[in-house]
């Protein structure tokens, strides 16, 4: 029988040895596991899924505007933007400034218009003016400059929220936010091989120059509106916007339209892409405060992106466009960097607590210690209650 050479390790412990690598190896293969589990019970919530189909379905309805809107103008050579905005707000001016009229109390539409007329008119300015100057500076720019500038309203809209609606974003946010601007670069480039520019604009300055206060003025209509819908309520934002916004799109309509307006053909076709039109915006306008309600007005813009590519996808079989299989991998990375924004609420800031006016220094510490000569405690039941000496 052969003994065991010295320095080597008994047979018990080899054989131990040798199943140390297995014993080693279960918990690494076990981390991307977990880690698996944790993502997906992070990212696969009802809120989550919720906020997406949410999300898609406002741009559902802006790519039935963006569709309807490119049909009247290759089919029937009709460009007035600021009549179909008109009809819009009428509507809204009908249902929702109606309900106002019959309200009574602290939010009926007179104490409304007592107390806040003048703020009103300023959003109803600029949600009508922001309407008006994207769709305007497809006349001067391309559809890339438009596409890309139109993103500015984004960190302008957190911006604002910072500091009017105290929102405190965490690095993720960020993050997602780059993400999702990185799907509509690649938007942007599957637009340019597709051939989808076909001409370069008669002024791009201009053009520029419309879609950045465009989307400016989105973004300061998008923060009132969330500041409005979560303080106020929904059918006071969307009243007062019908009812301004009737008021200013109106004359703005008889100033710079009404001779487009005199040269449309009408038919029964015309007048049902109207239709079509007015009824995607109305419901755009009237489902978007329940969207931000349960989200914030950051997380629905996001979720928009997609409306482009939507309307791609529809294109494809009304103007015959080109597709490119990079705007499913766009529309896929706008959707990762979606999901990663929503995966993580952000939080408000507590607002500073400002010292009331009034006496300080020593004539506070004078009432103090006057106080606690006329106050003597008495002890009743367990308590302490404190009984003045007048």
């Amino acid at each position: 029988m052969e003994t065991a050479a010295a320095g080597d390790p008994p047979p018990g412990a080899a054989a131990a040895m040798a199943a140390a690598p297995g014993v080693e190896a279960a918990p690494a293969a076990a981390a991307p596991r977990r880690l698996l589990a944790l993502l997906g019970a992070k990212l696969c919530t009802w809120h989550i899924l919720k906020t997406i189909v949410l999300g898609q379905m406002l741009s559902l309805f802006i790519c039935g505007t963006a569709v309807t809107s490119q049909y009247l103008a290759e089919q029937y050579q009709v460009n007035t933007p600021m009549f179909q905005s008109f009809i819009n707000y009428s509507l809204l001016l009908l249902v929702y400034t109606t309900m106002l009229a019959f309200r009574t109390g602290s939010d009926s539409l007179w104490q409304i218009l007592k107390q806040r007329w003048w703020k009103y008119i300023f959003l109803g300015l600029a949600d009508v003016e922001a309407n008006y100057m994207i769709v305007k500076a497809y006349q001067y720019t391309t559809l890339t400059s438009v596409q890309l500038l139109d993103c500015f309203g984004i960190p302008v809209l957190m911006a604002l929220s910072w500091f009017i609606l105290r929102a405190r974003y965490r690095l993720i946010h960020f993050l997602a936010v780059a993400v999702c601007l990185l799907g509509v670069g690649t938007m942007v480039g599957a637009d340019i091989l597709a051939g989808r520019q076909e001409s370069e604009g008669s002024d791009v300055v201009i053009g520029d120059v419309l879609v950045l206060l465009g989307a400016s003025l989105y973004a300061i209509s998008n923060v009132s509106e969330e500041y409005i819908v979560k303080n106020l309520s929904r059918v006071e934002f969307l009243g007062m916007v019908g009812l301004f916004g009737t008021v200013i799109s109106g004359l703005q309509l008889a100033i710079v339209e009404h001779k487009e307006i005199m040269r449309i053909q009408w038919n029964w076709k015309v007048a049902l892409l109207f239709t079509v039109f007015a009824l995607c915006m109305f419901g755009l306008y009237s489902f978007m405060p329940v969207v931000i309600k349960v989200t914030s007005a950051t997380s629905v813009n996001l979720g928009i992106l997609t409306a482009d590519l939507y309307s791609l996808f529809f294109g494809l079989f009304l103007f015959f466009c080109k597709f490119s299989g990079l705007y499913i991998l766009s529309f896929v990375i706008i959707m990762v960097g979606f999901i990663l924004y929503c995966s993580t609420p952000t939080r408000t800031a507590e607002p500073t607590a400002l010292p009331q006016a009034g006496s300080t220094g020593l004539d506070n510490a004078g009432l103090k210690l006057e106080e606690n000569d006329s106050e003597a405690p008495v002890v009743t039941r367990g308590e302490t209650v404190v009984v003045s000496s007048d």
